[in-house]
């Protein structure tokens, strides 16, 4: 998991429950991921992402990340998922009931 989408997880939970959940849900989930500092050539792969796809940064370093690992991209994000014919990772869908 790449450190930006961290920093996403973190920030997103502060705002809807606070900065104490925030830190909790940060300290259970680094222990189940590997996180990834992104080099040059994921910031050159988020860049291309981004300047082709409306995704978001941060998307595009989860896309970037996958598709380094030749990993599967687990996400529930519509602006993803509707555009799995044209990323170079596979992406899998986590919206319930699809």
């Amino acid at each position: 998991m790449s450190w930006i989408n961290l920093v996403e997880v973190h920030y997103r939970t502060i705002r809807d429950h606070g900065r104490q959940e925030a830190d909790q849900v940060l300290a259970a989930l680094r222990p189940l991921v590997t996180e990834s500092l992104p080099g040059i050539a994921a910031m050159r792969s988020a860049s291309t992402l981004m300047a082709e796809h409306p995704i978001a940064l941060a998307d595009c370093f989860a896309i970037a990340l996958a598709a380094e690992e030749r990993a599967a991209l687990l996400t529930g994000d519509p602006e993803i998922i509707d555009r799995t014919d044209q990323l170079p990772c596979k992406v899998v869908d986590l919206r319930a009931g699809r």
